[in-house]
């Protein structure tokens, strides 16, 4: 969901929420004094400026719990390993009359996984097929490669929300550069906006051991973005536009040359 499009009744909502659910480490959510002062009506109208500074508190935890247990392999990596969203039951976000999240994000790491192999890369894929896999499970498989990055692949769903665009999320301070190359290199490829990378606490994010991205390819409830996103050709753009991010961070391919493919002309968005 788009968090700058909440108005100061939304933020406020979304701070209890988090206060009620998912705690950091630092647990300043957690003291009965901060709840008690948050529900005083009278003090509401704190929102935005208590809002940001949680913000900035939620990103340090952040750089505590993780940068002790994540591995510094953003700029090192030799594998990459590929997760796409949903799967099974989990059938993710949805086109009205269209495809489901869970099979286009297949789509397009069946497309990616080559690209990166044709680079010099390995690559783990952590379902083949329509099954459910767990989340901790997802963060398992990328554990014991001491030398990977993690990259989970995703559609956005808005609600009402006109929002369209690429996102990318990631929790791990060593995860930052990669997230942010990502998402400009994806914008410049597909040409869809550039809606910035963010910190999250998704689970296959905080709980990898490798630096980890998840991406939101684009909006499935923007009827504009979703005709472009059930093309198989704007699948194949996002396939480039993905591996030209996760190349360009290891600073190149692997091979002696790039591969002729991440060249290819696909029209503009």
């Amino acid at each position: 969901m788009d968090g700058s499009e909440k108005n100061t009744h939304n933020m406020s909502k979304h701070v209890t929420d988090r206060m009620n659910g998912e705690v950091t480490s630092c647990g300043f959510a957690q003291h009965a004094h901060f709840r008690a002062f948050w529900k005083q009506d009278n003090l509401k109208h704190l929102a935005p400026l208590l809002t940001a500074a949680i913000a900035l508190l939620l990103g340090a935890c952040a750089a505590e719990e993780t940068s002790s247990r994540v591995r510094n392999t953003s700029r090192t990596f030799t594998t990459v390993v590929l997760d796409p969203g949903h799967g099974g039951y989990d059938s993710g976000a949805r086109i009205r009359k269209g495809p489901l999240e869970k099979d286009l994000t297949l789509d397009v790491v069946r497309r990616l996984a080559p690209k990166l192999r044709d680079a010099g890369f390995r690559t783990i894929i952590t379902r083949k097929s329509d099954v459910f896999i767990p989340l901790d499970t997802r963060s398992q498989i990328s554990a014991p490669e001491k030398n990977a990055v993690f990259v989970s692949v995703h559609f956005n769903d808005g609600g009402r929300s006109p929002a369209y665009g690429v996102e990318s999320y990631y929790f791990s301070p060593e995860s930052k550069q990669m997230a942010n190359r990502m998402v400009r290199i994806f914008a410049a490829t597909t040409g869809t906006p550039d809606r910035g990378a963010r910190v999250a606490r998704f689970r296959v994010l905080r709980t990898n051991r490798n630096p980890a991205v998840l991406m939101e390819c684009g909006y499935l409830s923007s009827g504009r973005e979703a005709g472009f996103i059930t093309q198989p050709q704007y699948r194949e753009k996002i396939a480039l536009a993905l591996a030209k991010g996760i190349i360009e961070q290891r600073g190149g391919p692997l091979n002696s040359h790039e591969p002729a493919k991440l060249h290819i002309d696909i029209p503009a968005y």
